[in-house]
């Protein structure tokens, strides 16, 4: 007699490990929550920005003998902005990293230049061998919760570059980065409103800009 049995899954069997990927697929999401993934790439990419156009700056401090940090001219190196300058418009004073109004933003066109009227208000063409950076950088999410922020002492030569960092992994960094940070509360309770919430690199950043 012929075996006519087919070899193969029931309808049961099929439904029961659509079920078990299905558990295992959402358990994955679970695990490595790509939201919080994407948060910590971003964020990579803000402390990395701020690392180089900190070392861009203190180069440009060390070799330009009258160092313009705020624009202007060497004749007329213009008054620093009270409240700073920064890549996003309408941050409310009360959201901004340094003491003062809202801060200073450049026109779209001039945002990025590195020729002192960009956000950063260097004119590192001033440099010996040239601009060390093309262009300058923009918080990924540039808004008023998450942008760039810049404010320098002319006469002191100092200056300090802000953002801030919103992926769970990196915000405790905005307590622990040398800078006047102790009102920015514990991990995982930032609410983004304080001023002293702030991820922040540069020279004398300890004293009040």
């Amino acid at each position: 007699m012929k075996n006519t049995f087919s070899k193969g899954f029931t309808l049961v069997e099929l439904l029961i490990v659509i079920t078990i990927l299905a558990a295992l697929a959402a358990a994955v999401v679970v695990v490595l929550n790509p939201a919080e993934l994407l948060a910590q790439a971003r964020d990579a990419q803000r402390m990395s920005d701020m690392t180089t156009l900190r070392d861009a700056i203190n180069l440009h401090i060390s070799q330009v003998s009258t160092p313009l940090l705020c624009g202007g001219t060497v004749a007329s190196p213009g008054t620093c902005p009270v409240g700073g300058r920064c890549t996003i418009a309408a941050v409310p004073p009360a959201n901004m990293p340094f003491a003062g109004t809202a801060c200073t933003v450049p026109a779209a066109a001039d945002l990025r230049l590195v020729t002192n009227v960009g956000w950063v208000s260097v004119r590192f063409t001033d440099m010996p061998g040239g601009a060390p950076i093309a262009t300058l950088p923009v918080d990924p999410v540039n808004s008023i919760t998450f942008f760039y922020a810049y404010r320098a002492d002319t006469t002191n030569n100092t200056f300090r570059l802000a953002t801030r960092l919103e992926s769970a992994r990196h915000r405790e960094m905005m307590r622990n980065d040398g800078g006047p940070d102790s009102a920015c509360g514990p991990i995982g309770a930032h609410t983004w409103t304080t001023a002293d919430c702030f991820f922040e690199v540069g020279t004398n950043m300890a004293a009040a800009l």
